[in-house]
Parts: structure tokens; C-alpha cells; sequence
């Protein structure tokens, strides 16, 4: 799945999962998930907040870990496209999206006259 790492400024970032990957791979009864993230396995708890229309997940070390491997070549832009890939009942892990899985939105193109 996509999700965007999200930056509010430094020390405030987190993952924006949206709430169609939440009904997709979230079970309602999953209270916290493991996330590797890269040599680390954290665990992030799901706030209520998650389930009742802000699909996003908050930890400090999972902050610092996008702020020094994603947010920082990317100062200007307020998020950073990544995948989340299943890697167990309630567990993922976090890697940089290819550009092939990122959807963008296609540009419509207009006929010469």
C-alpha cells in the first residue's frame, strides 16, 4: 500500500495511511502494529483518532527515523510518498515507493486547432 509521510515541521511528522488502506489492511481489532524500519522494529500504537476518520499513525522514533532517511532531502515539499508493505498479521515494513506505484493524476491534453 501507499501512504505519505507527513512533515508539520521538525519533531511533527508522521504517516498518513488514508482510510481506504485502513478498511483494507486493518483489522478493528489491531491496537498498536510493528514497523521495520530498515535494521529497527518499532511498535506504534493506533490512537482512536485512527479509526474515526484520521487515518494516521504517530510515534516519536518513527519520526525521527522519516526525518533522517525521507524529510530531509525533501525539505520543501510537506510529504513524501512511501510503501507499507504487509509483512505479518499486524506488521509492515516502511520503504521508499518506486514511481511506478505511485498514482499520479494524468494530465489532460488538449487538441491543436
Amino acid at each position: 500500500m501507499i501512504v505519505e509521510a507527513q512533515s508539520k515541521g521538525p519533531g511533527l511528522c508522521g504517516l498518513y495511511v488514508g482510510a481506504e488502506n485502513v478498511r483494507r489492511y486493518f483489522p478493528r481489532s489491531l491496537t498498536s502494529i510493528e514497523l521495520h524500519l530498515d535494521h529497527l522494529k518499532i511498535q506504534c500504537e493506533l490512537s482512536p483518532e485512527f479509526w474515526q476518520g484520521k487515518p494516521e499513525i504517530h510515534d516519536i522514533r518513527l519520526c525521527a527515523w522519516l526525518e533522517s532517511k525521507h524529510m530531509h532531502s525533501n525539505r520543501g515539499r510537506s510529504t513524501v510518498a512511501l510503501s507499507m508493505i504487509p509483512t505479518g498479521e499486524s506488521a509492515f515494513r516502511l520503504q521508499r515507493a518506486s514511481a511506478e506505484l505511485v498514482v499520479r493524476p494524468q494530465l489532460e491534453t488538449t487538441a491543436a486547432a
